[in-house]
């Protein structure tokens, strides 16, 4: 069986969430966050579908409420534009309205305190971006 290992990331200015499938790409697991002061997010994304053999990467599009984009997502939108010229495999963007919102309250459900949740919330919102993209037909392409 061919392996479709996926990558999920939840664009920041300060932190970068990123989640990994497994290698049948049905579920998506928290992998890291990449602190951008330190870290450039592209560089170190491209080394991870080096090292992981990634044949997708789906970056969370943010909009607003009724559906319409902002600021936000126009970032998200050249996020992705770079990060195609880094790296040989599809880029594509999913719905991430409230993936935050829900990764926080997760969080909060399992036990784990606020005031050491932020990079913890960064990688379980890219993995709710990815679990959504992957459950959806679009992961059937």
């Amino acid at each position: 069986m061919e392996n479709k290992r996926i990558l999920g990331i939840d664009t920041g200015d300060a932190r970068v969430g990123v989640a990994l499938s497994d290698d049948l790409g049905m579920l998506a697991h928290p992998l890291e966050t990449i602190e951008t002061a330190r870290t450039n997010p592209l560089d170190r994304i491209a080394a991870i579908v080096a090292e992981r053999g990634v044949t997708v990467v789906v970056v969370g599009m943010p909009r607003n409420m009724d559906g319409t984009s902002g600021p936000a997502a126009e970032k998200a939108r050249a996020f992705m534009e770079k990060l195609r010229e880094k790296v040989s495999c599809r880029v594509v963007s999913w719905d991430e309205r409230l993936t935050t919102v829900s990764a926080q309250r997760n969080l909060r459900e399992a036990g784990h305190k606020a005031k050491n949740q932020r990079s913890m919330i960064d990688q379980a919102a890219a993995q709710i971006i990815l679990q959504g993209w992957l459950d959806s037909a679009g992961a059937a392409e």
